[in-house]
């Protein structure tokens, strides 16, 4: 069986979307489903909110999009008027909208988690897993209203389990504004912020009420890893306090008996070639300082992309290569960096099962227990019929 992205190149206008039935298992861990982590059932968060709630937090992401500053790049631009680092304006620009099979068991379920993948991003990770994705802008454009009926579309016809918002930390006012639109259409499936962790605390208040599950990163550690890697020095400094409001904010992660995630923070930290010690001092900080029930996933899936493994550029590319700190101002590429062929090539590799085993181990010796397992399959199953300002799409099993 095969499986595509189904992308979107224009604004509107899809007739049908006829999704497939797929039967999928996944794992129902033991510690998923017992006391306190066991819900005998859930309304999702923004159905609680009240009209006085709601009213306040649309004219805060309105307000908010005037003047940026929901991220900790702090633009303080005018979304309506031009774009930021992020690159994206007051609509948001989205690739891909479909059922999707590759997230964690608990997510997934058997009809897919609802994922709505963003172009654009406030971080530009050179080994970005999804580069032609985050770090342009490819796509079809979307006011939070339009978002919102997709929302709806992905419930009444993919019979999704949940919406998942992939990379949404640059388009938090649209996403405030479009599920508040979908609640008012009759949305009841729960609200997943799939993040990097790069969220102003700003952020993450505006989303409190409207959030059930977040599923966040922690990437590195080290300030000097995420300047030359991330482009963002303070990346661990903003993810520590992030991830400690979205779990102050919604808790360990709970399940119904049915084994599908409703509520509470997923942690993922994916293991880089040769940076297992800061995956380590990651693992442990998170068992010291959120909680050791936190629901972890430590992944494997690491391979070189973006950047990584390119060939390294001459004159012409010198100035982005000053930027990056990989060569000195005015002069040849940087110590070691001068040797090497290829750019990043100490992360041009997949990375050795053990260290990922290293880091597993040094989560539990912390005291993490929750540890969750990756999906066997990967991919969007779901065909997509219909005219986009008179182009076809069709994506098919």
């Amino acid at each position: 069986m095969a499986s595509i992205f189904t992308r979107a190149t224009a604004r509107r206008g899809i007739s049908s979307i006829q999704a497939r039935p797929v039967s999928r298992a996944f794992v129902r861990q033991k510690s998923a489903l017992s006391p306190p982590y066991l819900l005998d059932d859930y309304l999702p968060k923004y159905q609680l909110l009240t009209s006085i709630q709601e009213s306040k937090k649309r004219s805060e992401a309105y307000a908010h999009l005037s003047n940026c500053n929901l991220c900790p790049r702090l633009c303080g631009v005018n979304r309506f008027q031009k774009r930021g680092t992020c690159l994206i304006g007051s609509d948001v620009v989205v690739n891909t909208i479909a059922p999707h099979f590759g997230e964690e068991p608990c997510l997934q379920g058997h009809h897919g988690s609802g994922s709505v993948f963003f172009s654009g991003c406030n971080l530009r990770c050179v080994f970005c897993q999804n580069h032609d994705i985050a770090h342009q802008k490819n796509g079809f454009s979307l006011s939070p209203e339009e978002l919102g009926e997709w929302f709806m579309k992905l419930q009444q016809v993919g019979n999704v389990h949940n919406i998942n918002l992939v990379t949404p930390e640059h388009v938090v006012p649209q996403v405030v504004l479009s599920i508040l639109h979908a609640k008012d259409l009759g949305l009841r499936v729960p609200i997943v912020y799939n993040t990097s962790s790069f969220d102003s605390l700003a952020s993450i208040e505006l989303l409190e009420g409207l959030v059930d599950i977040y599923l966040a990163d922690f990437k590195v550690w080290n300030p000097a890893t995420s300047k030359r890697l991330l482009k963002a020095d303070n990346y661990a400094d903003v993810a520590m306090e992030s991830i400690k409001a979205m779990h102050n904010q919604v808790g360990d992660l709970s399940f119904t008996s049915d084994g599908l995630a409703k509520k509470g923070v997923l942690l993922r930290h994916l293991v880089m070639p040769g940076h297992e010690e800061e995956g380590k001092h990651i693992v442990r900080w998170l068992a010291e300082n959120v909680s050791k029930d936190l629901y972890v996933h430590v992944m494997e899936q690491y391979h070189p992309r973006a950047h990584v493994g390119q060939k390294r550029r001459t004159t012409a590319g010198r100035a982005r290569d000053v930027a990056e700190g990989t060569v000195e101002p005015g002069a040849q590429p940087a110590g070691a960096e001068a040797k090497k062929a290829v750019r990043y090539e100490d992360i041009n590799r997949a990375v050795k099962m053990d260290e990922v085993d290293s880091v597993k181990a040094a989560a539990e010796k912390a005291g993490l227990w929750r540890f969750c397992e990756p999906a066997e399959q990967a991919g969007f199953h779901l065909c997509v019929t219909g005219t986009l300002m008179g182009s076809q799409i069709c994506g098919i099993l």
